[in-house]
């Protein structure tokens, strides 16, 4: 994770409220799909990567990571 310049994500049209949870869910699981389909080291899933990095609450990444690892995710990513 070091590789990555975390930074304030820009405003997104989608999300117009100071509430920024339902943007850091699907930016999570934005980046969740495209990993799932293109895989790390395909560019553009790093920008779903800042964005939830930046949004969201330590404790919810590592919980929803636990959750994928432990097959409880409530989305499956792999369709």
């Amino acid at each position: 994770m070091s590789e990555h310049k975390l930074q304030t994500v820009a405003f997104d049209a989608r999300f117009p409220n100071v509430n920024q949870t339902k943007n850091c869910w699907q930016n999570y699981y934005d980046y969740s799909k495209c990993v799932a389909a293109k895989g790390e080291d395909y560019a553009p899933c790093k920008q779903f990567f800042t964005a939830y990095n930046t949004l969201c609450p330590n404790e919810w990444i590592e919980r929803w990571d636990a959750q994928k690892d432990e097959g409880t995710f409530p989305i499956d990513n792999k369709s």
